[in-house]
């Protein structure tokens, strides 16, 4: 399956013609000029390319204006941000990020009404999970009013999306909880060491695994049957010897790649042309993937969605054929949706039937 070329081209054209315009909106305009009169137009613009574009802008200095393009925490329009920012032309004037960057420690600080977040009020401990000896699971702990424990919540994310940097808060962290300073259930670490440990427990990580090229499981895929809390048949393909596979954390980004369709007169199950399309589709989609390391888990159709679930070591090139897939068949409801689990968790009812 050839992948779609956005039209990244296109955008940056357009750009150019109006980037002395920009410029000016966001050197001397207030920040109502540069919602209505930039960040209105640009985003329309985008749509075109992708939806889950998100921007923020300033002056990187007197003279240069700085355009910072973030997918919002969304792991699969990261590379779409990073394709764009790739084919950025170069302006003295303009400086083009893809990604909130990371930030030192000193430069962070986050001021949400009543609540403040600094390095002096954010600690961090890590649970080991003797279960998932991997799984980086964090619990950050607020010193401070947390009364709001949504606000909290927010804020602490805040914090750490501008220090560690989009891309790593998205990436290096598997689970975190955040709880007020009575909670804490062991030492604090000064959260100004959390980017020490996130690079230490990835090296360790991309150590134990790195001789690990592919997983030579043998497929052996069988048919499973349940009726759903609304008396509905769900069907499912599973490969049950590769989830009986010992090195998933190997394979850390679990996607979901689902259709709708109309089952209405089928118990919520695919008709015979919806089946055949659809099957289509996902063989594709299969015999590309594998070609790119990632490992087909299996299917399932129930309620007029069929999902189909694949393992891989990256998120980046999944992500670019799943859009693809989705932008060449308009006549479906398509979406799709990347993350990380390392011990392949969102399986377990599957898992439960090895």
């Amino acid at each position: 399956m050839e992948q779609k070329q956005l039209d990244y081209k296109d955008f940056w054209d357009w750009f150019l013609a109006k980037e002395k315009y920009f410029y000016e909106i966001v050197k001397n305009g207030g920040q109502e000029a540069i919602e209505k009169d930039f960040f209105d137009h640009i985003a329309a613009k985008l749509r075109q390319i992708n939806e889950g574009f998100y921007f923020l802008t300033g002056m990187s200095n007197d003279s240069t204006a700085e355009l910072v393009f973030t997918a919002d925490g969304e792991i699969r329009n990261i590379v779409f941000i990073e394709e764009l920012i790739e084919a950025a032309p170069t302006l003295g004037h303009w400086k083009f990020t893809a990604l909130k960057p990371e930030k030192n420690i000193e430069n962070v600080g986050v001021e949400m009404g009543e609540y403040s977040f600094s390095k002096d009020n954010i600690f961090f401990y890590s649970k080991e999970q003797e279960e998932y000896p991997d799984e980086i699971d964090l619990v950050f702990v607020y010193d401070g009013n947390a009364e709001n424990k949504n606000a909290v919540t927010t804020g602490v994310c805040i914090f750490l999306d501008s220090f560690l940097g989009e891309l790593n808060f998205a990436t290096q962290i598997d689970t975190f909880t955040v709880v007020e300073i009575d909670k804490a259930k062991q030492d604090l670490v000064p959260i100004e060491k959390l980017k020490d440990f996130l690079s230490w427990r990835e090296r360790e990580f991309t150590e134990k695994y790195k001789s690990i090229k592919s997983a030579d499981v043998e497929e052996e895929f069988s048919i499973l049957r349940a009726t759903l809390d609304n008396e509905k048949p769900l069907i499912a393909c599973m490969n049950l010897s590769l989830l009986n596979y010992h090195e998933k954390a190997s394979y850390p980004w679990i996607s979901v790649l689902k259709f709708h369709y109309n089952g209405e007169h089928n118990d919520g199950l695919p008709e015979k042309e919806d089946f055949e399309i659809l099957s289509e589709i996902e063989d594709k989609a299969i015999e590309n993937l594998k070609e790119k390391g990632y490992l087909y888990i299996g299917r399932e159709s129930s309620d007029n969605i069929k999902e189909s679930y694949f393992a891989g070591k990256d998120f980046r090139e999944i992500s670019k054929v799943f859009k693809t897939i989705k932008d060449r068949n308009p006549e479906y409801k398509i979406s799709f949706n990347i993350f990380k689990d390392k011990y392949w968790q969102y399986f377990k009812y599957y898992n439960n039937a090895v």
